[in-house]
């Protein structure tokens, strides 16, 4: 496969504007993503991409982000935002058993909620529709938990679709280790 040799931006040369959206991140991380070093050669559209992410996380409960996040990222072969979303999921409460199900496309029942197997079922429904529509997963989610979740686990469905694409586009490779791989050392 051939990358895009597209070059990277360091925050330090991003607009002012950018930065104050992407500081948030690099403190929690301690490290700006190549993510968002390749897309801030359009740095409005990544302030609203930045924006559109966030907004989402408000309105939606951090297991069942992270639940979806990991499921596009595994489906979709996302490295770059698998590693980054077990590491998260560990910091929002998920323990390593249930990241390792995650990342194994696995959902077990007394792991996890109805609500979160039903989002799970949507992000993994979104990716193989390509685009077309995921009718029945939503219905589910929706009957379950309402049309204000419904509609936030599928719109975080299509961001991290949207990542995905990009990333695998840009051949990026997760920065950190992955906490799945750091335990198996350990043991």
């Amino acid at each position: 496969m051939v990358v895009p040799s597209t070059p990277r931006i360091p925050l330090e040369r991003m607009p002012a504007v950018l930065c104050e959206r992407l500081r948030p991140r690099v403190e929690r991380l301690s490290y700006l993503g190549e993510f968002f070093q390749v897309a801030a050669h359009q740095p409005e559209a990544l302030a609203g991409f930045v924006d559109f992410t966030e907004a989402l996380k408000v309105t939606l409960p951090p297991r069942l982000v992270e639940t979806i996040a990991l499921t596009v990222a595994v489906q979709t072969g996302n490295d770059y935002e698998r590693v980054q979303h077990e590491h998260l999921a560990l910091k929002v409460g998920l323990d390593l058993d249930e990241v390792r199900a995650l990342a194994a496309g696995e959902f077990p029942a007394d792991r996890f909620s109805e609500t979160e197997r039903a989002a799970a079922a949507l992000a993994r429904d979104v990716v193989a529709a390509r685009g077309g529509p995921c009718t029945d997963p939503y219905d589910a989610l929706e009957a379950l938990a309402g049309p204000e979740a419904a509609v936030g686990c599928l719109m975080t469905a299509a961001r991290y679709l949207a990542h995905a694409t990009m990333a695998n586009t840009w051949g990026l490779q997760p920065p950190v280790a992955s906490p799945l791989e750091q335990e198996q050392l350990r043991v």
